[in-house]
């Protein structure tokens, strides 16, 4: 093949930038090198187990000396008669999730961005956003304690009131409205920090000019703040579309019991018991294998959407 002297000359300059970038920026990667080592060990490594789906996995010959079935555990997987009702509940509760983990942050952010004293607004960023440090282990402790029906403070309140105990994380009715309040109320913090850091980048002369023409408060929010929110919004709502099978493992995990996975029972709590508790390898593989594909077009598509309609991109 032909080479011309000006393309040898282009190869050689490109050489000499990446060489000299490196040089200059190589403390960077050296920092970066243990993150990537441990995404390799971690996450890349243990792909090989994805071969256990197609196989009738037997501990003691291992990954590569089990017996090949092919597509066996993905047939169990669709006539498995409790999988439609876990794919209900995953995308159930997941939905409920994702949209209150919307309102309610938009909604708190808008609200303390009508406090005019700083220590107060402070202060309720700073309990607002507590929970979210919190694990589900601890959380979990505290919920089966307060919404316990015998000795339960909610359900000692609800007693004045003339109501009925109600036994929230045993109840297939209550079991999910609790899982999504609960979930609303350790994350929404989080999500209002980021409204109001939002906020910040709206002009403050629109709001003077909309008082000068006679507009209250809640048109100047209609009008100006919500407006000046929606790019963020957007955003958020359209990263939320890759995490519509993510139903939330950890608190599930450490709040439900037998008498409520009719309504509480998702993947990857299905995962779980199919594998670990009744070892059932190439079943639960192949589950997690399904959601994990459907997980990866769905994060795809989720960044094509924020892309298209709020300009973000990670590249």
């Amino acid at each position: 093949m032909r080479v011309f002297p000006g393309a040898h000359c282009l190869l050689e300059w490109r050489s000499a930038v990446i060489i000299k970038r490196f040089a200059k920026e190589w403390p960077f990667h050296l920092l970066l090198l243990p993150g990537v080592v441990l995404a390799i060990i971690f996450s890349y490594v243990p792909m090989a187990g994805i071969l256990i789906a197609f196989e009738r996995f037997i501990p003691t010959r291992g990954i590569f000396g089990s017996p090949w079935v092919g597509w066996s555990n993905f047939k169990m997987m669709f006539d498995y008669p409790d999988m439609g009702r876990v794919m209900f509940n995953t995308i159930y509760i997941a939905v409920l999730k994702i949209a209150g983990g919307l309102l309610v942050p938009i909604t708190i952010a808008i609200l303390l961005n009508e406090v005019r004293k700083a220590a107060f607004k402070r202060a309720v960023q700073t309990l607002v956003y507590l929970p979210h440090f919190l694990s589900w282990v601890l959380l979990g402790g505290i919920l089966i304690d307060i919404l316990s029906p015998s000795t339960g403070i909610v359900n000692q309140i609800l007693k004045l009131f003339g109501i009925e105990p109600i036994f929230f994380l045993g109840n297939n009715t209550w079991f999910p409205i609790t899982l999504v309040v609960s979930d609303i109320w350790k994350e929404f913090g989080f999500g209002t920090i980021v409204y109001l850091a939002a906020l910040t980048s709206i002009n403050p002369s629109l709001y003077e000019a909309a008082e000068i023409d006679g507009a209250n408060r809640w048109k100047q929010t209609w009008h100006i703040t919500l407006p000046g929110m929606m790019p963020i919004i957007v955003l958020m709502a359209t990263l939320s579309v890759g995490n519509i099978l993510n139903a939330g493992f950890e608190q599930i995990f450490n709040l439900y019991s037998p008498p409520v996975y009719e309504s509480g029972d998702i993947i990857d709590t299905f995962v779980y018991r199919m594998g670990i508790v009744k070892v059932q390898y190439g079943l639960a593989t192949a589950v997690g294998l399904m959601k994990s594909v459907v997980s990866f077009i769905l994060v795809s598509v989720s960044y094509m959407m924020a892309y298209r309609f709020a300009g973000y991109r990670i590249f």
